[in-house]
């Protein structure tokens, strides 16, 4: 850090010499004087010059400068200061001209007043939030960095102050850049809605914050409309609420300087300096409220704090080189003031031109308290009185008591250069006046008695939230309970909104927020919570006990079966599939008596896309038969209770027969296929696919061949006749029937005949598969 300065310093601001051809001016002595200073020799510097000084009859106010610059950079400050009053009696000094004794002032009361530990810039690298003024926590605004003032949630699920959101031009979330879908044409953003949980929450919790916060926003809307005197009323009665704010102290005294409450301003901007010792942007406001008020030599001492927290701060630098500028000029204002003999010369005007006044200009207000003394109004003076000047000392002050007259951080303890540290960590577990314990958010206490889950429940389940999902009207439900609302009625449950663009969108995005709250506060509860969804879940997922039953058409294994969703209580029977990982569900065909069939086939869900009105296409296959046990309903859709089919195993003479019999029927089954209409495989290629190839081993599945029910579903069979072949749990007959089918086919449709007389045809399939069945 030393060292940087060092470079800084040097490649600094070369003062033009006022005669460079003067007698008495050696230029070989003045090119050694600068190889001094890029050595680091700054006293031999200084030497130099001042040697060069005494042979002249009438000071060079250059070399003055010249001289101040080394001094100040060796850390004689009250030599140099006596040097730039030098020049500054010769002609004004200009801030170009300073920026040395500035960085050298503003390094010594890093290193002696604040210790090592702040050579970075302290809180200073970040100028939005010290860390002792309401630091972020869960229930902050992401974007103005203060407590939720009417939530509002977006549906990536962050929520944000209303206000601050409805002040961005773009629509998109800063944390995690999620963007709001684009339509075209664009159509006017609806007006975002407060989340109606999050608010209520945070008015019971944080009740005084809450207020203060709500008048807060009230006074920043009547400030951006001119109304400043309504304004000023707002931030007035909020501070009469929450005194500590850093940043509402912030806003109230930009007010009063935008007002010319000048010295309102100052007492801001005091009080900021005190809560937040170490915040770079209190220091700073309270210099320009006291330069407002025109009190440079106070403004003095903030730039230099401001400067010592954040080195790297130009600005600060400059608004310290512009009042010293005109504080050297203050001495020479007066008009009895004599004009300046030779600096190295005794006399009078030597005593005039002493940088007592200065000095004096840069000693903190010595009043009994840290912060009266932050407080105090006193009149300002550029000079010392007359009896400051007369105890002056003539001669130079030693390094030490120019020190001892800088200003010390207000409201801080002085420390040590051996880098002594504040001790204490903060708490983790507070208790509040009435002694019950309040959890601790980062800078908030949230008070446990308050705490209730009946204001984190869902209105629809009555229970505690599980997965919590805010629509764009502001309300809360659990992710399932509003999924299941939407399936009936595209309007919110409780305000009656139209949501059709947020069910179109599928933006159930959980509320973090919300989520958060849950996990951190009411933990015990959630895990009950979850567990009980959990175990809904798994009765969900047992394919055996429970099976859905979507009672619609026929199916049957490895054939597709696309579907197309509409009905309410198949919405959340296939969502339900999917949420429980099995992806799969019963297909039965209707039954006036008992609802559903005897039998049916398993479908596996291989893909779902759904429309913006909640209906969805749903791209199923076959997987296996089964037998229903028990019917049952569940949520409005039927239930069963199954055992899955199974072919008969065969063997020996058995065995070879069957496959005697699995050969002919396939040959069978390809010579009825090849010999339809083109038009007609056509349609059936569309639908269905190609005939499966004959297996080497037809017994190896279950359910047997997969060309058998390729042709069970493209035979022009009533859904009865297929369900009593599906139902055989025996290959062979399976296969006698297929063939007798064919055979009935083959023999009854003239060459001509066409699809057109299927109901005709179907009836006389159906009578021969009776005759076939019983036959056997």
């Amino acid at each position: 850090m030393e060292t940087g300065l060092m470079n800084h310093q040097a490649e600094a601001f070369v003062h033009p010499l006022s005669n460079p051809g003067a007698a008495g001016i050696c230029p070989e002595m003045l090119e050694v004087a600068e190889e001094a200073n890029r050595a680091g020799d700054y006293a031999l510097a200084a030497e130099i010059y001042g040697s060069q000084l005494q042979d002249l009859q009438q000071p060079d106010r250059g070399l003055c400068l010249r001289r101040a610059d080394s001094l100040a950079r060796a850390g004689r400050i009250s030599e140099a200061l006596e040097g730039y009053c030098t020049a500054a009696g010769i002609c004004k000094l200009q801030p170009r001209e300073l920026p040395l004794l500035v960085e050298t002032i503003a390094k010594t009361l890093r290193e002696k007043e604040l210790g090592g530990a702040w050579s970075n810039g302290g809180h200073a690298d970040n100028e939005e939030c010290p860390k002792e003024d309401e630091a972020l926590d869960l229930f902050s605004c992401r974007l103005c960095l203060r407590l939720l003032h009417d939530p509002t949630t977006l549906e990536c699920g962050h929520t944000f102050c209303k206000h601050c959101l409805d002040e961005r031009a773009a629509p998109d979330c800063t944390l995690c850049m999620a963007k709001v879908p684009s339509q075209s044409p664009p159509a006017p953003q609806p007006p975002r809605r407060i989340n109606v949980v999050l608010s209520g929450l945070l008015d019971k919790l944080f009740s005084t914050e809450s207020k203060a916060r709500r008048l807060w926003a009230e006074g920043e809307l009547l400030w951006r409309s001119r109304s400043m005197k309504e304004a000023l009323e707002k931030y007035n009665a909020a501070l009469d609420l929450a005194p500590s704010s850093g940043r509402l102290l912030v806003q109230r005294a930009e007010l009063h300087m935008e007002m010319l409450n000048f010295s309102q301003a100052v007492q801001d901007a005091s009080s900021l300096c005190f809560i937040s010792p170490h915040w770079t942007k209190a220091h700073y406001l309270k210099a320009t409220a006291l330069t407002k008020a025109s009190r440079p030599d106070e403004a003095l001492q903030e730039y230099f704090l401001c400067v010592a927290l954040k080195p790297d701060w130009t600005k600060a630098k400059l608004e310290a080189q512009k009042v010293l500028s005109k504080l050297f000029s203050s001495v020479f204002e007066r008009e009895d003031m004599p004009t300046p003999l030779h600096p190295l010369q005794g006399g009078a005007a030597t005593r005039l031109i002493k940088p007592g006044a200065l000095l004096g200009s840069l000693r903190g207000p010595s009043s009994s308290s840290a912060q009266d003394s932050e407080l105090s109004l006193c009149k300002s003076s550029p000079a010392l009185d007359s009896d400051s000047q007369d105890a002056a000392p003539s001669t130079s002050k030693s390094l030490a008591s120019v020190l001892a007259a800088l200003p010390a951080p207000p409201g801080v303890r002085k420390r040590k250069y051996s880098g002594e540290g504040t001790s204490g960590a903060p708490c983790k577990l507070l208790k509040p006046e009435g002694g019950v314990a309040a959890a601790v958010c980062g800078g908030r206490l949230v008070p446990a008695e308050l705490l209730d889950s009946g204001d984190l429940e869902c209105s629809l389940c009555m229970r505690l939230f599980y997965e919590p999902v805010t629509t764009p009207c502001g309300h809360t439900f659990c992710l399932k309970c509003l999924e299941r609302c939407l399936d009936h009625n595209s309007n919110c449950p409780l305000c009656k909104e139209n949501l059709s663009e947020y069910l179109a969108n599928r933006g159930y995005s959980i509320t973090l927020l919300m989520e958060e709250v849950l996990q951190r506060y009411m933990g015990d509860e959630l895990a009950d919570r979850r567990k009980i969804h959990e175990e809904e879940m798994k009765e969900l997922s047992n394919l055996n006990q429970e099976v859905p039953i979507f009672v619609c058409t026929m199916a049957f294994p490895t054939i597709p079966c696309p579907l197309h969703v509409f009905e309410p209580r198949y919405r959340l029977m296939i969502r339900r599939s999917m949420e429980t990982g099995t992806k799969q569900f019963g297909m039965c065909i209707a039954d006036d008596l008992k609802g559903f069939a005897d039998y049916g086939c398993m479908l596996q869900v291989r893909d779902v896309k759904i429309f913006p009105d909640g209906r969805s296409v749903v791209d199923t296959i076959g997987v296996s038969r089964f037998k229903v046990l028990s019917h049952g309903q569940r949520d409005g859709y039927h239930t069963a209770k199954i055992e899955y089919l199974e072919d008969k195993k065969v063997e020996g003479e058995e065995l070879v027969e069957l496959l005697k019999l699995h050969d002919a029927v396939y040959d069978q089954a390809n010579s009825w296929f090849t010999s339809l209409r083109d038009d007609m495989k056509c349609q059936i290629l569309s639908h269905f696919g190609q005939l499966p190839t004959k297996d080497p081993d037809p017994t190896a599945s279950p359910s047997g061949p997969p060309w058998c029910w390729w042709l069970l579903a493209v035979l022009p069979l009533e859904n009865r006749a297929q369900l009593t072949i599906l139902a055989m749990a025996s290959l062979k007959e399976r296969l006698m029937a297929i063939r007798r089918v064919l055979i009935f086919v083959t023999r009854k449709r003239p060459r001509s005949c066409s699809f057109k007389s299927k109901a005709r045809l179907t009836h006389c399939l159906d009578n021969c598969l009776d005759k076939l069945t019983t036959d056997e």
